[in-house]
């Protein structure tokens, strides 16, 4: 029985002032080929790349006209790939090679357009190499496969992150699901009967701000509907 999860990245979108600068690096730096740059569907004013790591997995930016340019180095962007940084942000992307010498290779790739980079360093199940990106982009590149959970999962920060034995198990052999004929639903989402649109969501219990309460109509909607009024599957060139 093929066991279902998620095989890997499809696209890991990265926010970006300087479309261009992050499109030059990935593309010349890293050897990545442009695959698509368009205005972003549905979002005005945004535009939208994509470079290509494999087939199915890419580096997407975003270039929205509100992007905010600031970087707060601890806030809004690691201290580089070990530091700390906001909470639900980004710390760092680890990008996949297969084996060691081409790790080197693409090592010396970086540093031959005159940056550095850090390493190898080897981490048991994985070796990898550091560097900065635009943007203050916290970047590793790795090679490496196969992580063996018996030798890698220290029972002391298991304690430390409140999980029991139980709950461990359940982690390291996820359930399998098997999808049932009729389709699902979205759960229902809870609307405070004190919804005030113009609430920000800074109050004690507010109920939904306005922005929370786009996205619950658009929960709310049918998934024919979804794909019916946002799918835009014609390229901007043909």
């Amino acid at each position: 029985m093929t066991v279902l999860h998620p095989r890997g990245v499809n696209h890991l979108a990265l926010s970006t002032v300087d479309m261009k600068g992050q499109l030059t690096f990935w593309c010349d730096v890293l050897g990545c080929p442009l695959k698509a740059l368009y205005w972003m569907h549905g979002v005005k004013g945004a535009l939208h790349g994509f470079v290509e790591l494999s087939p199915t997995s890419y580096v997407a930016f975003v270039q929205h006209p509100r992007n905010a340019s600031e970087v707060v180095k601890g806030v809004t962007h690691s201290l580089g790939s070990a530091g700390p940084v906001t909470a639900g942000t980004m710390q760092h992307v680890a990008l996949h090679v297969d084996s060691f010498e081409e790790l080197l290779s693409i090592r010396d790739r970086i540093r031959s357009r005159g940056r550095h980079v850090l390493g190898p360093i080897d981490h048991g199940f994985i070796q990898s190499v550091y560097f900065s990106g635009p943007e203050n982009l916290s970047l590793e590149i790795a090679c490496g496969a196969n992580i063996a959970a018996e030798h890698w999962v220290d029972p002391e920060v298991v304690e430390l992150c409140g999980i029991t034995n139980d709950e461990l198990e359940g982690l390291k052999a996820p359930a399998p699901y098997h999808r049932s004929e009729v389709l699902l639903a979205n759960p229902a989402v809870p609307v405070a009967d004190d919804l005030d649109p113009t609430d920000s969501g800074s109050q004690p219990n507010p109920g939904l701000g306005r922005w929370e309460q786009a996205n619950a109509a658009l929960l709310a909607m049918d998934d024919q509907e979804v794909w019916d009024r946002f799918s835009e599957p014609t390229p901007p060139v043909v």
